[in-house]
């Protein structure tokens, strides 16, 4: 009987917290650095919400380290509500396999909240190549090998890790030139130092609008609602369907009435029709929150889906 009392007074409690949650400011943890994408888009959302509840909502940056810092400081936060990680690609499903060991555990130490919006990546090349299609930039790649060289993030990172992908599905050799960030990969694309350039399309948008560079393919598995006449990848590559995302996680532990009102509110900010034309603007993806079930599943189709990847390729975590 008293264990049933303590039972039904914490369900009590916790029903009670969440009604009047959020009663302080909220945090955002994002392992980005300010000026990016993530973090343009977290702010924004960030003020939407801060409006939506009379509460602040604050994004904290905790770049570098591979993403590393910001997703462990999140892991380790007090489950109260008022923290949650503003997660990426990286920190989430492809860091297991970049490296021996993280001081977090993507998996057990955080619950899905909200799917936020997926970047697909883009393959675009200077105006100056002469390939208006993939096929055309596989066929050129043939003929000069060894004369093409793709500007990525780096090999451990999402877009290295698919550019190297495309090699080896498309049976090409471009040559693989990492660079410390996306903005300087693209400005020697456009520059010519490098002739093909594979980011995100949330970076690459403003010069595509420009004509500074030549989209030929998207990574999503359906066209782009802003890029329709460019075609993706898997049209020509059946099943190379890779996105980068955002999505918002708790540290695990969180009261689960907590996680369905900040999923559902996120979802009411996310469909406002004036939040949805900013993130297409921004060249991002948006269909909704979705629910905490479906991220998660969502979540574990990425984890098999870069584990093959990973394989394929041959990387060797560090």
């Amino acid at each position: 009987m008293r264990i049933l009392l303590l039972a039904l007074s914490l369900a009590i409690f916790s029903h009670a917290n969440a009604q009047d949650w959020p009663a302080r400011p909220v945090k955002f943890i994002l392992s980005q650095a300010p000026g990016t994408s993530p973090d343009i888009t977290a702010r924004y959302l960030a003020d939407r919400l801060s409006k939506l509840w009379g509460q602040q909502v604050v994004v904290e940056n905790r770049p570098g380290g591979q993403n590393v810092p910001g997703a462990q400081a999140a892991a380790r936060s007090a489950p109260d509500g008022y923290t949650f990680f503003y997660a990426t690609t990286a920190a989430i499903v492809s860091n297991p396999y970049t490296f021996k060991a993280l001081p977090y555990d993507p998996a057990k130490d955080f619950v899905p909240v909200a799917m936020v919006a997926k970047s697909p990546m883009v393959i675009a090349v200077n105006p100056m190549v002469p390939a208006k299609s993939l096929a055309e930039l596989v066929a050129l790649d043939k003929a000069q090998p060894g004369k093409l060289a793709a500007a990525n993030e780096g090999a451990k990172t999402f877009s290295g890790m698919m550019s190297q992908m495309l090699n080896k599905t498309a049976g090409v050799n471009l040559l693989q030139v990492p660079y410390a960030g996306v903005s300087p990969a693209i400005q020697d694309t456009i520059a010519g130092r490098t002739q093909v350039v594979l980011v995100s399309s949330a970076a690459l948008l403003p010069f595509l609008k420009r004509g500074d560079l030549r989209p030929l393919a998207v990574s999503a598995g359906k066209r782009v609602r802003g890029l329709e006449e460019v075609p993706t990848l898997s049209e020509t590559y059946p099943g190379f369907e890779y996105v980068g995302w955002f999505a918002l996680l708790a540290p695990t532990g969180v009261p689960g009435n907590i996680v369905q009102k900040l999923n559902r509110d996120m979802d009411r900010v996310l469909t406002d029709p004036e939040v949805a034309q900013r993130l297409f603007d921004l060249g991002l993806v948006n269909e909704g929150a979705g629910t905490p079930a479906s991220l998660a599943e969502f979540l574990r189709a990425e984890r098999e889906r870069w584990g093959k990847l990973v394989k394929e390729i041959g990387l060797q975590p560090e």
